[in-house]
Parts: C-alpha cells; sequence; structure tokens
C-alpha cells in the first residue's frame, strides 16, 4: 500500500499515541520500514512532513492533526489529543543519567577476544579519524574493525591452494554499536551493510539489543535478506556472548572497494598488508594485530568502566 507523508505520520502517531517532532515522527517511520511505501521523499522529509501536516491543519476544518506544547513544534492526533494538549516543555533541564558510561571503542577489546576465541578470526581496528576525508565521499565506507580468518591448514596444502588459486582465507567486517534497538535499527544495519560489502562477511555488534519479539523479528528479516550477521556482545561474560543470527558468507572479495579502502585509510592498508606476508609466509604474527586480553584483564576493564 502506498503511503503519503500525511498517512505516514497518522500511522505514526496512532501508533505511538504521544506528541512527537516532525523529526521524530520521521525517525519513526524508518524504524518502522514505511518509508519504503512512501511515494516521494525528498532531502530533508522531516520538513516536508512539518509542512504538509500544519497546511493539512489550516485548510481543513476537520484535521485529524492537531499541535500541542509551547515548545518544539509537537503533533499528536485529535483523537488522543487531551492529555496531549496538556504537554509542557519542563521549565528546567532535566538532568537525566547516562545510559552508558563507557564509550564505543572500549567494546573493540571484548570482540577482539570473543572474535579469535569463538569465530577464529583475528581482528584489527580501523580509526576512521585517520582517513582522508573528501566532500561527498568515505560516508560508511569503513567498518570499526576487520578481520581474517586463516585457514587451519598444514603448511604444505596451504602452499598448494596458493599455486592454485584456491581462496582459503577469509576477510570479515565488523560494525559496533553499543546498543541497537528501534530508533537505530535501521540507520545502525545500513551502515553494516554498507561498510562490509567488500568482506566475506559482515557483522552488526552491540552490547545491548533489544529483546522485544517485533524488533527481534524486524531483525531476523533485515539479516535474512542482506546477510549481516547479529551478534549480542556480552562484556561482563564474553565467552557467553551470543551470535543472533549467522553472518552469510559471500564467495568473492570485492577488490575494487578494498582497493578505496586502502587508498583511503592507513589503518586498513596496513591490515591488508600484514594479512599477505602472513599468509604467503605461513606464520601469523597476533602481536600485530589487537591485542588478545586474557578473561582476567578483561574482567578488570569491565569493572574498571562499569561496563
Amino acid at each position: 500500500m502506498k503511503l503519503t507523508f500525511l498517512t505516514a505520520s497518522e500511522k505514526v502517531l496512532t501508533e505511538e499515541q504521544k506528541p512527537l517532532t516532525a523529526k521524530e515522527i520521521w525517525q519513526a517511520i524508518l524504524t518502522r520500514g514505511y518509508e519504503q511505501s512512501l511515494q516521494t521523499q525528498g532531502k530533508t522529509p522531516w520538513k516536508t512532513i512539518e509542512s504538509q501536516i500544519h497546511v493539512n491543519m489550516v485548510n481543513h476544518q476537520n484535521t485529524i492533526f492537531t499541535k500541542v506544547g509551547s515548545g518544539p513544534v509537537r503533533f499528536a492526533l485529535k483523537t488522543f489529543a487531551e492529555p496531549a494538549l496538556h504537554y509542557q516543555e519542563p521549565d528546567e533541564p532535566v538532568l537525566v543519567t547516562p545510559k552508558f558510561n563507557f564509550i564505543e571503542r572500549e567494546l573493540h577489546l571484548f570482540l577482539a577476544y570473543y572474535a579469535f576465541t569463538h569465530l577464529k578470526t583475528i581482528t584489527e581496528t580501523v580509526y576512521h579519524e585517520k582517513s582522508t576525508k573528501k566532500s561527498g565521499s568515505g560516508e560508511w565506507l569503513h567498518p570499526d574493525m576487520v578481520g581474517v580468518v586463516y585457514p587451519e591448514w598444514r603448511d604444505e596444502v596451504k602452499d598448494l591452494s596458493k599455486a592454485i588459486g584456491t581462496r582459503s582465507l577469509r576477510l570479515v567486517s565488523f560494525e559496533l554499536k553499543r546498543e541497537l534497538n528501534r530508533l537505530n535499527l535501521r540507520e545502525s544495519f545500513f551502515q553494516a551493510v554498507s561498510n562490509s560489502s567488500w568482506a566475506n562477511e559482515g557483522y552488526l555488534v552491540a552490547a545491548v539489543i533489544e529483546n522485544d519479539d517485533e524488533f527481534q523479528s524486524d531483525l531476523k528479516r533485515l539479516s535474512n535478506a542482506f546477510g549481516i550477521g547479529i551478534l549480542r556482545l556480552n562484556p561482563k561474560d564474553p565467552d557467553n556472548s551470543e551470535m543472533l543470527f549467522p553472518a552469510r558468507m559471500k564467495q568473492e572479495i570485492d577488490w575494487e572497494t578494498v582497493n578505496v579502502m586502502c587508498s583511503k585509510n592507513p589503518d586498513f592498508r596496513d591490515f591488508v598488508v600484514r594479512v599477505q606476508k602472513d599468509f604467503l609466509g605461513n606464520e601469523v604474527h597476533t602481536a600485530k594485530y589487537d591485542p588478545i586480553l586474557t578473561i582476567e584483564e578483561l574482567t578488570e576493564k569491565s569493572e574498571k568502566w562499569n561496563i
């Protein structure tokens, strides 16, 4: 069924049953996947939503929409507007305790351990701030971490595979988030899709993943459709991390994208060089990749960072 901005806004406000700004309405549309049914989308769809609701309220006496609150412009449906009409922004800023007291990058050591121990994958962190920045390029190009799975073969078998050109190692991409929920699902997921396009396997990893049945169903649908694996990382007990949905392996590497990534980021370029040296030399120098800490060391860091 095709939707307009007004009908999509009505659906969202009906489901939320609370006042929302135009940007919040658009974010909810994205979260629920309604944008796929919209007849048109501009570069600033939330402005279109705000404009069309205003026009509808002015031109139609029986409009279903109403404006509420005294702060930022929020909209509600008249059906649910009785409590919403009394909605007011707080006079003073409300101090909210931060949901997380650790940064995303502090999860890397825990993922490095899990990937090495359970996925047989050696990882390397890619520091995005080192990437060359050009207008209009590089967005969502690099994952947070990359990895390689070396074959556990005898040296003579590895040499034979190289001689006949048989693929015997896998390259892996990891996108990390502290939390995965309705508000950031689609952006986070398609970020993982984008920056894992070059690899044999791609994963979206988060320390907290919403458990709601509908959310899990959406997550499964997206994973099945695009082949991205979903991993719930447990920093308090990395060995009990949970692979919710496995990644679907692609047979071929996208070498053109690998080439672009090498030209833009020195960490990724060093990773490619290191993998080549280790593979051709039949000796993996794990010290050159992300450190693999012991459980005791990880527990100490988890307690220190209160993860």
